[in-house]
């Protein structure tokens, strides 16, 4: 069936610039006080806003110099993850942690100066006036878009707007011209991405994000597994960057009994905090397997150090990111903001999550990038201070990032290696035009296993990706042109089928997935 979910991020999308970008955006702790602890018109400027909160909130101490001419240099001498935000960023931003915003409800594409629909969330604006996926929008309200190297934020800017507020558009759907009146509404971006039964005890839930509506979407899939027969229950939080905290908190206490401590954080101005359970969970008792991978960040790490602190599930994957700063976003005089680090948090036996940043920024970024590029090859070498015990007296290691009871390092090092010889955004564009000409001959395929087994990359696929990426001889037949040939099948996959379904084709070929299988039985 035709795919008409809102792709969230995959762990298929995006090389490690757009993970660290992701990343960015979703890793802390929101809250936005206005600044009314001190007289912003004695300041005047972001600068020196910026300049008396990092004296009064900041972490640790830090002297800064004179010479700090710039509000760069400045966040130079603070950790990775305190950042500036411009105002445009930061209106993005919050619609994104919101969990919605008002708009059409279409995730597009740009191929060669034309913009296609690829995706049209369920039951949003755009399904309602009947738009699909492999829509060329031309005009947006009569101003024409097609072949004038319009921006994604351009185009954005179009389409999004008041709630109530209409929209025409006209589309070439199948070389014939359309116009649609679009009513803009509430688009929610679902974090949940998907929950299913495996069997008729196990059941399955990703999570790809906390966001306001995290916690709420997490138990209506619960609900619906229990009603099914849960016993046994995979948590996915592999490619999780994180987000709201308290959502990760109350997710904690459905799973954990008693009064248990969840997580805990402490800063130089902020005094210590507990965030303990409050009630009786929903699923206090069964098997409960954890994947994570070196994506799974901030509020995933609490959640997983939660429930590997209490020794009530199993981590399955590789170590996490290790990011364990509790930032606090703050706005500007001229409604710029900083999101500033005001304290560190805990798991609750006391280990800091949040990796060492001392060589600098590039640095520790590129310790993740050198895990995937080496196969998760370790240089942390976790020292006596790193040793911690569970409430049962199992080993845990501390220093950075959780890691998982059972290590499987199967990041797939597809992305890692064709972004090093293609541009991924020229492939994905590949891939979305490979799909318009495949969308037929998938009607064929009543389910995604059926995809799965049967669909070929045939001579003529691999011909025009040789023609479109300018691939050499010498390239075409070795181990990397046939990982980028799975790329596109799932790619293809992922535009055409639905959001549960392309789920279970990926953990259909998941080393992590298939552990986490074996162990629940």
């Amino acid at each position: 069936m035709r795919r008409n979910s809102l792709s969230p991020w995959l762990p298929f999308i995006g090389s490690l610039f757009i993970f660290i970008v992701l990343f960015i955006s979703f890793s802390f702790f929101f809250k936005i006080p206005p600044l009314d602890f001190f007289n912003a018109s004695q300041y005047k400027n972001p600068k020196n806003e910026i300049i008396y909160l990092i004296q009064h909130k900041y972490v640790d101490d830090v002297k800064l110099s004179k010479s700090d001419s710039s509000i760069d240099n400045i966040l130079q001498q603070l950790d990775p993850h305190s950042v500036y935000i411009t105002t445009n960023e930061l209106k993005s931003i919050n619609e994104q942690m919101d969990g919605s915003f008002f708009g059409i409800g279409i995730k597009f594409n740009i191929f060669k100066d034309t913009l296609y629909v690829i995706d049209v969330v369920k039951g949003g604006p755009s399904e309602n006036a009947g738009l699909e996926i492999g829509d060329k929008i031309i005009k947006v309200d009569k101003q024409t878009i097609a072949g004038k190297n319009f921006t994604e934020d351009s185009i954005r800017t179009l389409i999004t707007g008041e709630n109530g507020s209409k929209v025409s558009l006209e589309i070439s759907r199948n070389n014939q011209l359309l116009s649609k009146i679009v009513e803009r509404g509430l688009v929610n971006l679902n974090s949940v991405d998907a929950s299913y039964m495996i069997n008729s005890s196990t059941g399955y839930i990703k999570i790809s994000s906390f966001t306001l509506q995290t916690y709420h979407e997490f138990m209506v899939a619960l609900t619906d597994l229990k009603k099914k027969g849960l016993q046994k229950l995979i948590l996915d939080l592999r490619d999780n960057g994180g987000g709201i905290l308290d959502q990760s908190v109350e997710i904690a206490d459905e799973l954990l009994e008693g009064d248990k401590l969840i997580t805990f954080t402490e800063g130089k101005h902020n005094p210590k905090k507990e965030y303990r359970c409050r009630r009786l969970g929903q699923f206090e008792k069964g098997k409960l397997m954890v994947l994570c991978n070196e994506s799974s960040a901030s509020a995933s790490e609490v959640l997983m150090g939660a429930l590997q602190d209490w020794d009530r599930a199993t981590i399955i994957g590789s170590r996490s990111f290790g990011k364990g700063l509790v930032q606090e976003q703050f706005e500007l005089s001229d409604h710029s903001a900083i999101r500033l680090t005001i304290a560190r948090y805990f798991t609750p036996v006391g280990r800091c999550i949040q990796r060492s940043y001392k060589n600098g920024e590039k640095a520790y970024y590129d310790e993740i990038k050198n895990r995937i590029a080496t196969d998760e090859k370790d240089s942390m070498t976790p020292t006596k201070k790193d040793i911690f015990f569970s409430s049962k007296g199992k080993k845990l290691l501390g220093g950075g990032g959780i890691f998982p009871d059972y290590k499987i390092f199967e990041k797939d090092r597809t992305l890692f290696l064709l972004d090093s010889i293609w541009d991924l955004n020229t492939i994905n564009d590949v891939a979305f035009h490979i799909y318009l000409g495949q969308e037929k001959d998938l009607k064929k395929f009543k389910n995604i296993k059926e995809y799965d087994a049967n669909f070929k990359i045939t001579e003529a696929i691999t011909t025009e990706l040789s023609n479109s990426l300018s691939i050499k001889k010498e390239i075409a037949n070795t181990n990397t042109f046939n990982s980028l040939k799975e790329y596109i099948k799932q790619k293809i996959a992922s535009y055409y089928f639905s959001e549960n379904e392309f789920i279970e084709l990926l953990n259909a070929h998941s080393s992590v997935y298939q552990k986490a299988l074996e162990l629940s039985k």
